[in-house]
């Protein structure tokens, strides 16, 4: 499953999900944000299940953000699995 969440409060405006049927990600791949640690953040999750990815970054904040690209995930990723 592929989903396209377009986020909120961050740098970055999208993010792409790749998601298979046990809820591993395959893929993940931020649009716009600080490319280095949004590829970093791709690297270390994929392989992971989304509900572990979910609990580790979950209310991260970027500054005086209320959000950031992580939490947005963690955001995407209960979207999809809720659609699933």
């Amino acid at each position: 499953m592929t989903y396209t969440y377009k986020t909120k409060g961050t740098c970055a405006g999208a993010i792409e999900i790749e998601l298979n049927d046990d809820n591993i990600i395959e893929n993940v791949r931020f649009i716009g944000g600080c490319k280095g640690n949004t590829q970093g953040i791709s690297a270390l999750v994929k392989g992971m299940k989304a509900e572990d990815v979910i609990n580790r970054v979950s209310g991260i904040r970027c500054g005086f953000k209320p959000t950031s690209c992580p939490d947005q995930l963690s955001v995407a990723l209960k979207q999809m699995l809720e659609e699933k």
